[in-house]
């Protein structure tokens, strides 16, 4: 059986002091993820108002600058 560790609080999280490489590995991710999913013709479930919508892949909006195009 695993033991409770005791936290060495002069040692920040990982997730803590890593946030922004975390956040901006997170973005590439959706932006990669929505990229196929356009390119392939496949519809892409979102929640907009706290209802779930499902976009078309012409209605999946992926700004020119994160697809590497200007």
């Amino acid at each position: 059986m695993a033991t409770n560790k005791i936290l060495d609080r002069n040692v920040p999280d990982l997730l803590v002091r890593y946030h922004k490489e975390v956040e901006e590995a997170a973005r590439t991710a959706v932006r990669d993820a929505l990229l196929r999913q356009k390119r392939e013709g496949n519809p892409v479930p979102v929640s907009r108002d706290g209802r779930v919508v499902i976009l078309q892949p012409d209605e999946i909006n992926v700004d020119a600058d994160d697809q590497g195009e200007k």
